[in-house]
């Protein structure tokens, strides 16, 4: 049973609105199976000048960009997130990009699906541009920027 957020009233596994407000109801994590990384890890072709930058190149908002551009950035379903991922694929709080010295690292965060690199599931992994970066159902292709 999951509480509604919103009327507090107790919701049946799996559901997806509340019974009595008709509010959403975000439930458990769910699993999947990962998509194996193309031989061509470019999304696009995108010239980027800034960087460092994850392009998302499937799931929602295609294209999207996502700045890695603090020393820490968390990654996740939580609204609160850095990077929010609206999907059920994506645990709460999956995983964490730090930027240090121009270098970006990603780190798992105890995930359920896990986070992947180039079709590797890793704990933590150093990334380079060109990098696929798999979160959930979320593909999204690391560029370092000019100069990297």
């Amino acid at each position: 049973m999951t509480d509604c957020p919103r009327c507090g009233t107790q919701t049946p596994s799996g559901a997806t609105t509340c019974p009595d407000c008709g509010a959403r109801v975000e439930g458990a994590t769910q699993s999947f199976e990962p998509v194996v990384a193309s031989a061509s890890p470019t999304p696009m072709d995108v010239e980027i000048d800034e960087g460092p930058v994850l392009v998302v190149r499937k799931g929602a908002e295609v294209g999207e960009r996502f700045y890695v551009d603090r020393e820490r950035l968390t990654v996740g379903r939580d609204p609160r997130s850095d990077i929010f991922l609206n999907d059920v694929t994506v645990s709460r709080h999956h995983a964490v990009l730090g930027n240090v010295a121009g270098e970006v690292e990603i780190e798992d965060a105890g995930s359920l699906n896990g986070t992947y690199v180039n079709g590797v599931c890793v704990d933590k992994a150093l990334l380079a541009s060109g990098d696929v970066v798999q979160i959930g159902m979320f593909q999204m292709v690391f560029l370092a920027g000019k100069g990297a």
